[in-house]
């Protein structure tokens, strides 16, 4: 299969997972828009996504896999399902005891790491506490999930993995539609989808063990030993733990400075979903697809064909990505009120919601960038440098969101996320470059350059088409009437950017023949 048609197996099902991520923040806009419940809820739930970062997908993407792909190599299935036992014994009960002391802690976490600033009001502090405590559970599921993810990954078989997480927004949406329907309050609302987070939890795990099953190997339980590949693991997950939760941490930092204002984690969430589409359905797919294709090659000794792989990946990114960038910065505001402005949430909040997307719009060739950069460590098993790299981004965020915050309020920290996101991106581009483990391509950077005229052109087509279209985008204006409008608008820049990138050879059809094609470089040597 070839690499973009891996990409579009990944990417459709992510796909499908952040449009049902769409409806359910427009239902959870409309039910609980930017009041105190909604930061709440979503200062409750961003502790266990982190953690769900930092010791699932970021460690297990990152070190389980290349390890996995050596083993099926070294000692095909038996070897590589014995390796899968001893990992997921030791990972049941770390994470078993993880629960716990997070459970009993959870007052402290939330008043010094959560939300510091809902100390000073009792009754929100109270209930975040105890909304966190039920959702935490959730990190041990989706931490399972993520470890069988990474089997099916590395066996080829993407799709189960990459449709899990779908579940967790039909749960929250039957949910909220529940909570709707029998007209519950907002607190009553934010209990609902708490208990949904769990439930899904559960769910999602089930559907990638029937994966896993399916894919010819099954999970038996051994006990917790510290063998020479389980230590091999630890050694490369906790930096890769690190990394992996980098944009997780960013935000938990920007949700701890936000939680001193009103509404401003709900703002900060609600702009975070729709940049989610683009990161998720183009970064997820590659980031997923790449490891374990560059493990396999290198392992292999296919050095070109590693090689290859990464500049095409990086070439697939910016192609999707560059346009995506200039249609959020241009059209924030009518995205914002296209998808949310109803119910509770009303044209104040689409200002500010509609500026921290255009921010994020400018971090998100970076955001995606980064998981088409970071395999080429990790293939290498070296999950170090890239850790080093999250610590620079990390202080910067810290550093530019406490500074701007008091003057630009929730936009001051997208703009710092933006930041530390394009400084990782230029610190993993050039490492790369220098230890000869990224082939510079002059072809790629000329249609690099010419694929951001291409976007500027289709922005400029925006913005003028912006002025006829404004009455039918208006506030105003029938909500079937604005969806029509909006879609329009984006088919027509999208036909404009294909046809300008094209035009000027930002892309061509042997770019395409190139990925679509790719044939196995043989073994070098």
């Amino acid at each position: 299969m070839s690499l973009v048609k891996k990409f579009a197996t990944v990417g459709g099902a992510t796909l499908g997972s952040r449009l049902f991520g769409f409806a359910r923040e427009t239902l959870m806009a409309a039910a609980l828009g930017t009041g105190p419940m909604a930061d709440v809820f979503y200062a409750a739930f961003r502790f266990p996504n982190l953690f769900r970062r930092l010791f699932a997908e970021g460690a297990f993407n990152a070190a389980f896999v290349p390890l996995f792909a050596k083993e099926i190599e070294a000692n095909g299935t038996d070897g590589a399902k014995r390796f899968s036992e001893e990992v997921f014994g030791v990972l049941f009960s770390v994470l078993l005891l993880i629960t716990i002391v997070m459970e009993l802690a959870m007052p402290l976490l939330v008043r010094f790491v959560i939300a510091p600033g809902f100390a000073d009001d009792p009754e929100k502090f109270s209930i975040t506490i105890r909304m966190a405590a039920v959702m935490f559970p959730y990190l041990m599921c989706m931490s399972l999930t993520a470890m069988m993810s990474g089997m099916l990954n590395s066996l080829h078989h993407f799709f189960a993995a990459a449709i899990a997480p779908v579940f967790l927004n039909v749960v929250m949406i039957a949910a909220l539609f529940y909570a709707l329907y029998t007209g519950a309050d907002p607190l009553a609302t934010a209990w609902y989808l708490s208990w949904g987070v769990l439930a899904a939890g559960v769910l999602q795990l089930a559907v990638v063990y029937i994966g896993v099953l399916a894919a010819g190997m099954s999970i038996g339980f051994r006990f917790p030993k510290m063998t020479p590949n389980v230590k091999r693991l630890l050694i490369l997950a906790v930096p890769a733990a690190v990394t992996g939760g980098i944009t997780q941490i960013n935000q938990l930092i920007g949700q701890a400075i936000a939680s001193s204002r009103d509404g401003a984690i709900a703002a900060l969430q609600y702009a975070d979903r729709i940049y989610q589409l683009p990161l998720g359905v183009v970064g997820v797919a590659v980031g997923v697809v790449l490891l374990p294709e560059l493990a396999r090659a290198l392992k292999g000794g296919n050095l070109r064909e590693a090689g290859n792989l990464q500049n095409r990946s990086i070439e697939f990114v910016l192609f999707l990505t560059i346009p995506a960038a200039f249609a959020l910065w241009i059209l924030s505001d009518e995205i914002i009120r296209v998808l949310y402005e109803r119910g509770a949430f009303h044209q104040e909040n689409t200002a500010v919601v509609g500026a921290i997307l255009a921010i994020y719009g400018i971090g998100l060739p970076a955001f995606v960038l980064i998981k088409a950069l970071q395999p080429g460590f990790y293939a290498r098993e070296d999950t170090k440098t890239p850790m080093r790299f999250s610590a620079i981004a990390v202080a910067t965020n810290c550093a530019t969101a406490l500074t701007l915050f008091p003057y630009m309020g929730a936009p001051g920290i997208a703009v710092a996320e933006a930041t530390a996101g394009w400084i990782s991106t230029v610190l993993l581009f050039t490492t790369l470059l220098r230890r000869g483990h990224l082939t510079w391509e002059w072809a790629l950077a000329k249609r690099a350059a010419l694929l951001i005229v291409a976007a500027a052109v289709m922005g400029a087509a925006i913005l003028f088409l912006k002025q006829y279209f404004a009455p039918w985008l208006a506030s105003g204006a029938p909500l079937l009437t604005k969806i029509g409008t909006l879609g329009l608008l984006i088919a027509i820049s999208m036909l404009v950017y294909f046809a300008a990138a094209f035009l000027i050879g930002g892309a061509d059809l042997g770019m395409i023949r190139r990925n679509l094609n790719r044939k196995p470089v043989k073994t070098e040597g």
